[in-house]
């Protein structure tokens, strides 16, 4: 149904140093949400998680989690932008939907969400 196109996934190391550097930052208890105005009509979007976390097969799942909020929810977000989603400590123990009310609350904040969309 909503598919996440693996071309519209930040890669590069130096996209999401981009990101990091001149993108503004919201932030909540779950996650921090980077935002940086796209060259590209469509944007891209990123997922981390960070050594604090814990081993690679919980900074894996977190950024799973983070992925699956934003495959849920890219419809509703404004088209130019792009995105970069850093899991925290506190999401390790949540399940998906508590992660996805947390994406959506920064998104609004960020003035990304349109309501309207799809």
């Amino acid at each position: 149904m909503y598919n996440l196109r693996k071309r519209r996934i930040l890669r590069r190391k130096s996209d999401f140093q981009r990101v990091y550097r001149s993108g503004r930052s919201f932030a909540n208890r779950y996650l921090v949400l980077y935002v940086i105005k796209s060259q590209q009509r469509d944007g891209l979007t990123g997922f981390a998680a960070g050594k604090k976390l814990g081993n690679a097969v919980t900074r894996n799942r977190v950024k799973r989690l983070l992925r699956e909020s934003y495959r849920k929810n890219q419809f509703f977000l404004k088209k130019g932008y792009n995105l970069l989603l850093v899991g925290r400590l506190a999401a390790v123990p949540e399940k998906c939907k508590t992660l996805e009310k947390a994406f959506r609350s920064l998104a609004k904040k960020a003035g990304l969400w349109e309501e309207n969309s799809k």
